[in-house]
């Protein structure tokens, strides 16, 4: 590693080459500041090849708008929609979250940039993301020829790991520190709709007292979480890829005791946090919430040895053998794998652990409705998770308890939760399953 610079953006910016390669962490790790003046118009316009390795931006910049620089995405949201649809060079690497490590590893970027909280005691917290650069970062770090930046902003919060990860580097490892007052995405909580309501309903009556809890984002799980905060229920813990203000509210409802019978307990578990405002000032130097990588907070093994595991995950759509599509339309790419499979497969190597998978029963697709319970997925559709991993389908019909079910026997069941509108022709389909 070279003596570290602190200050402005222009000596990191002239760190990356002209034809290089560059890793950013997934949303809430995204050192922003750093990639808008890496776009500006003054200084990419000497990029030749950039190739960049990242998931899930959480703004757009225009750095992947300039023809010479190819975004390679683990996850896509909108604004990697609208990058693709812009014309821009973007492609989905098809992976899970704990092997982006893998691909990280493979791909060698010698350019690493990261977002962090301000330096104290001479390290710099992670912030929101551990996420799948741990190992990266140590690697960078060993290396004299690689280069390592570190975004510092007030706004993001200082957190913590547990035991040998303390979730920070030492400020003298890194090469450039650049500082900004940049702010972490304001995610607002997703107001949920009639069918998310009813099924978050369905999804409580599988949480009972003493268990651990996944949640995700979106109108569902913050409607579970919500109703487990007011709920007469406790004694609860958290182990989730994913740290959500409704988790945050949870907490201060007063029922998380992070009894989860593991190693881990006593706090919660998680690797990366996105919400509101009001999260991030809480998360700020709260030792109840501990940052973890990937590759242990999404370790099936380690999610079923908490006691009584519940994760409530969504699904664009589920056919009558259990098939889950959950993060692209058509083979278009929608989202992102994350960690569904693991946190869908985790409570199933347990005897007490239950996996729901939640979606409302229809959808509107150019004004048309249509079912969200499929007979068959139609040709170029691609799975997210596998039949064999999944537990329980929740519609606002409601729940499927599909594991164990032979193939006919989960063909019914799931049309059962289907809407009315469609149910007799799914059931005539599950008649004839799979012969037909």
């Amino acid at each position: 590693m070279s003596a570290p610079t602190a200050g402005n953006f222009a000596a990191a910016i002239s760190a990356v080459r002209s034809t290089d390669t560059l890793a950013i962490p997934l949303g809430p790790g995204v050192p922003g500041g750093f990639l808008h003046a890496l776009g500006d118009s003054t200084t990419a316009d000497r990029f030749v090849d950039l190739k960049v390795f990242g998931a899930l931006l959480p703004d757009l910049y225009s750095l992947f708008m300039r023809p010479s620089v190819h975004l390679k995405s683990g996850f896509f949201g909108p604004a990697e929609r609208f990058l693709r649809d812009s014309g821009a060079d973007v492609d989905f690497v098809p992976a899970d979250f704990r092997r982006f490590e893998t691909v990280l590893h493979r791909l060698k970027p010698r350019v690493v940039a990261v977002a962090g909280s301000m330096p104290e005691e001479g390290r710099i917290s992670l912030s929101l993301h551990a996420g799948a650069f741990t190992d990266t970062i140590a690697d960078v770090i060993a290396d004299d020829d690689r280069v390592l930046i570190v975004e510092c902003s007030p706004n993001f919060p200082r957190t913590f790991g547990r035991g040998a990860y303390t979730h920070s580097v030492a400020i003298d490892d890194v090469d450039h520190v650049v500082y900004s007052d940049r702010s972490p995405l304001n995610l607002a909580d997703v107001v949920p709709n009639e069918a998310e309501r009813i099924i978050a309903e369905i999804a409580v009556g599988f949480v009972r007292d003493g268990c651990t809890i996944q949640t995700g984002i979106g109108g569902i799980p913050t409607q579970v979480a919500a109703r487990l905060a007011n709920g007469d229920g406790g004694d609860y813990g958290i182990h989730s890829e994913m740290f959500t203000t409704g988790l945050m509210r949870l907490h201060q409802s007063g029922k998380v005791t992070n009894r989860k019978g593991t190693e881990f307990d006593g706090f919660s578990v998680t690797t990366f946090a996105a919400g509101e405002p009001a999260l991030y000032e809480w998360l700020d130097g709260n030792r109840d919430v501990r940052f973890l990588p990937v590759g242990i907070v999404n370790s099936p093994e380690i999610i079923a040895r908490n006691r009584d595991m519940v994760s409530i995950n969504g699904a664009m759509a589920v056919d009558l053998s259990g098939q889950v599509v959950a993060d692209s339309i058509l083979g278009k790419q929608f989202s992102g794998i994350g960690g569904h499979e693991d946190f869908v497969s985790g409570p199933g190597l347990s005897d007490n652990g239950r996996s729901l998978v939640c979606l409302p029963s229809t959808s509107v697709v150019n004004g048309k409705v249509v079912s969200r319970i499929l007979g068959r997925l139609p040709e170029g559709t691609v799975v997210t998770t596998p039949r064999h991993q999944v537990d329980v389908v929740i519609t606002e019909f409601g729940a499927a308890e599909i594991a164990g079910l032979s193939i006919a026997e989960r063909a019914h069941a799931l049309a059962r939760i289907s809407h009315p509108d469609f149910r007799d022709e799914l059931s005539a389909t599950a008649d004839v399953w799979p012969s037909d």
